[in-house]
């Protein structure tokens, strides 16, 4: 549980309709705060009738309302959705046409969870907002710095998806689950009685149905199918695609392609609109470059910093040496090379249990791996 700076403070809980939400709200009533509930409606009006079950759905909404109504606390629900589609889905079209994979959740995260619903606290008169993230917040920490740290339990901590919040955000920022297991938070909801305690838990982007991200971009509309090539790493072509946008570093299946070995995707070329692929080796990287820095501990960082990364959420994380350069980009140096590194993810830097900060994986504006 967050630690208790004023138990009078109003709080505003992000609800999602969801049992780790849901179990946030009880347990900051528990603590004494004043708290209100607000679920950010996000959807576009077509996702209502392919998305009822997630949090971008009519249902998370009843459920959300349904468990403010149980323990008592004022509940609203607030319109984004033309900044979900500016902020969120634009932004997840837009990196697919330029050769990267991006990741919804984190920008999601920056510009609306901890954007949107701290401002609309601001409204509402609320010091603070929570989520139901397994994370944790140390508010004030050496030179004053409001620090983020892993969630307690490994197999549910979520600070990757938050490592780009600012010194404001966080300074206005709950995690009430971040000392808890799953198992501890369903606890928590059924002993509070809530509707949501044996809710299931969704993995995918909230929305794309079924994880088919190419589908949902063609079907609104946000891509179109068009020809381009597929060659290897010397230029020589191999077949066709359909667009650079159905594909992503790493993968091997859906090429269309025979060949006596087993051939990967090592780099999408928006330039020539080319689908670039080898073999597994190729796939491998020790050095790498991240941009748009965000630095928690510190305003400025040192010159070199050792440290564990991370380069996508369910990456166990290597050891590596952090240079930072003054425009807001750093090198990244592995101990040992790593496999798919992937331009457009979030590449996330910890000292143990610490955030020190993180980066977004650049694409190098013209590829290395292809010979002119």
């Amino acid at each position: 549980m967050a630690e208790s700076l004023n138990t009078k403070d109003r709080v505003i809980v992000g609800m999602s309709g969801g049992v780790d939400s849901s179990a946030a709200v009880a347990l900051l009533i528990e603590a004494g705060y004043d708290v209100v509930g607000i679920t950010l409606k996000l959807w576009p009006q077509d996702c209502v009738s392919r998305a009822e079950d997630k949090c971008c759905g009519p249902q998370a909404v009843a459920d959300a309302r349904a468990v403010a109504h149980r323990l008592g606390v004022p509940f609203y629900v607030v319109d984004e959705a033309e900044d979900f589609q500016k902020e969120v889905i634009q932004y997840f079209a837009d990196e697919y046409r330029a050769g990267r994979t991006p990741n919804p959740c984190v920008m999601c995260n920056e510009k609306l969870k901890f954007g949107t619903l701290i401002r609309r606290a601001q409204q509402l008169g609320g010091k603070y907002v929570a989520t139901g993230h397994y994370a944790r917040v140390e508010h004030h920490g050496p030179g004053g710095r409001h620090l983020l740290r892993r969630g307690r339990d490994p197999r549910k901590d979520q600070s990757y998806f938050l490592f780009s919040l600012r010194q404001d955000q966080l300074a206005r920022t709950l995690f009430p689950l971040g000392e808890l297991t799953k198992s501890d938070t369903r606890d928590v909801a059924r002993g509070a009685a809530l509707k949501t305690a044996e809710k299931e838990e969704s993995m995918e982007i909230c929305f794309v149905p079924d994880n088919d991200y190419g589908k949902f971009l063609e079907k609104a509309r946000l891509v179109e199918r068009h020809k381009g090539d597929i060659v290897d790493r010397r230029g020589k072509v191999l077949g066709k695609h359909d667009g650079i946008e159905f594909f992503t570093i790493g993968q091997r299946r859906g090429l269309g392609l025979s060949s006596p070995r087993p051939l990967y995707v090592i780099d999408l070329d928006p330039r020539r609109n080319q689908v670039v692929v080898g073999e597994d080796t190729e796939l491998d990287q020790t050095e790498f470059t991240v941009e748009r820095c965000n630095w928690i501990p510190f305003e400025t960082p040192p010159e070199e910093i050792a440290a564990t990364v991370k380069i996508r959420y369910n990456h166990p994380g290597a050891p590596a040496v952090i240079r930072p350069r003054p425009d807001g980009t750093a090198q990244i140096r592995l101990l040992e090379s790593q496999r798919a590194i992937t331009p457009g993810q979030a590449c996330v830097f910890y000292q143990e249990d610490l955030v020190v900060g993180g980066g977004w994986i650049q694409r190098p504006p013209r590829s290395s791996l292809v010979d002119a």
